[in-house]
């Protein structure tokens, strides 16, 4: 019961992410295409399968398929990590789309939360059917903010 009530709040904060995108979107339209765009699809797709999976796992209280979630969550950081150095590269080199890119990047880092929250109902789900809480798993380093040599 209490697992259920945790993740019913992230769920509502999930669906404030996506709020807070579809906000976003007409600034982007607006401004015509821009290449780094192409890579949003994919970084969305796996963040929403990742919520659909942990949910299916809560409703199975299914251990191994929230441990699955868990290991996605490191594919969502890196789509941002690469996508993040992409576009202020775009910025430094197009100045003229600075306010549609930054768009992407806010767009891009909600994606990017909504893996990390789906993470985190996967490690309830994994409590709630085991008892005992996830190995501590390597989050990696935040390589976007890690200077280039």
């Amino acid at each position: 019961v209490v697992a259920a009530l945790k993740i019913a709040g992230v769920v509502e904060r999930i669906g404030d992410y996506a709020k807070n995108i579809a906000k976003r979107v007409p600034a982007i339209e607006s401004h015509g295409e821009i290449e780094p765009l192409s890579v949003l699809p994919a970084m969305s797709v796996l963040a929403v399968q990742m919520v659909h999976d942990a949910l299916d796992a809560f409703a199975a209280r299914d251990a191994a398929a929230a441990e699955e979630v868990c290991a996605r969550d490191r594919q969502v950081d890196d789509f941002y990590n690469s996508l993040f150095r992409v576009l202020v590269t775009h910025m430094m080199e197009n100045p003229k789309t600075i306010g549609q890119v930054a768009q992407l990047l806010f767009i891009a880092k909600n994606l990017e939360r909504v893996g990390d929250h789906a993470t985190n109902v996967a490690e309830m789900v994994y409590f709630a059917a085991t008892g005992t809480h996830m190995v501590e798993r390597d989050r990696g380093p935040m390589s976007y903010l890690t200077p280039t040599a």
